[in-house]
């Protein structure tokens, strides 16, 4: 018979939620995302190959409300995976494992991949890209 006195495993229900282990989440997150929102991008260079027509039928869908949805959040998910990214390896070499870095450094990657996103897309409608 097994015994049934030992502790049981913590879960995500005991775990109190902090950045560190959200940012580690959307970090394994905006990594399939990423892959999957690739093939969008597949889809635009085979269009373009296809001809005009064919380029301005994907113009249409990422054109709508939807299509600007998924690639405004591809884009976010490209910057924080980037700058998450960055992050890490600023720890690969051994530093920012201080609780308080840790801390800040995880903020700073949410921050500035949202900036980063905004910048790009007020770029982008400002210029009539997305039109």
């Amino acid at each position: 018979m097994a015994d049934t006195r030992r502790p049981l495993s913590p879960h995500l229900q005991i775990y109190k939620w902090q950045v560190q282990m959200v940012t580690s989440i959307v970090h394994r997150a905006t990594g399939i995302a990423l892959a999957v929102g690739t093939l969008m991008v597949l889809w635009g260079l085979l269009a373009l190959a296809g001809g005009e027509s064919t380029f301005n039928q994907f113009k249409t869908c990422t054109g709508s409300p939807i299509g600007l949805v998924l690639l405004f959040g591809w884009t976010w998910a490209l910057f924080y995976h980037l700058c998450n990214g960055i992050r890490h390896l600023i720890q690969d070499v051994g530093a920012g494992y201080q609780i308080a870095q840790f801390v800040r450094s995880s903020w700073a990657s949410i921050i500035v991949s949202v900036v980063l996103t905004v910048a790009v897309w007020a770029y982008v409608l400002s210029a009539g890209g997305a039109a």
